[in-house]
């Protein structure tokens, strides 16, 4: 599973050109899933996104948490990010989970940041047409994934 977190001081999406989900200061998460993942990725990726130290504290320093900052979370799925582009210059998905495997994990990341996270989660809608804005604050992005933890 990967994620390419943005800290955010607001963050939209727009589905099927009708429904707007927006969020104020937080995190902007774009979550792939692969084929090979399991309950044990999603845990530990949610985990991860909850507790990463990103926001300022009162001296300035990255040094506090959603779950201190009462911050938001947009997650949104986004199966482009296992693309290979390592042979020619159309992407291969064949990394990414098919909708059977990635729709029930991409739920459950969902219902484990809502319990890390109570009322602070935002989705996009799974295999939708979306159109995301945001501001990123900082810029902070960083990206993590279940498989390489670094």
């Amino acid at each position: 599973m990967r994620a390419v977190i943005q800290r955010v001081r607001h963050a939209s999406v727009v589905i099927d050109q009708k429904e707007e989900r927006k969020i104020s200061t937080g995190l902007l998460v774009l979550l792939g899933i692969t084929h090979t993942d399991t309950l044990k990725d999603a845990e530990w990726i949610c985990g991860k996104i909850a507790r990463m130290r990103i926001f300022a504290d009162a001296a300035g320093q990255m040094n506090l948490s959603l779950t201190e900052t009462g911050g938001e979370i947009l997650l949104i799925s986004q199966f482009t990010l296992h693309a290979s582009s390592k042979k020619g210059n159309r992407p291969s998905f064949i990394e990414a989970a098919r909708p059977e495997t990635a729709l029930p994990l991409y739920e459950k990341c969902n219902e484990i940041l809502q319990t890390l996270l109570p009322g602070k989660i935002k989705t996009g809608e799974f295999g939708a047409d979306m159109q995301v804005s945001l501001t990123n604050d900082g810029p902070v992005t960083i990206i993590i994934d279940s498989v390489n933890p670094e």
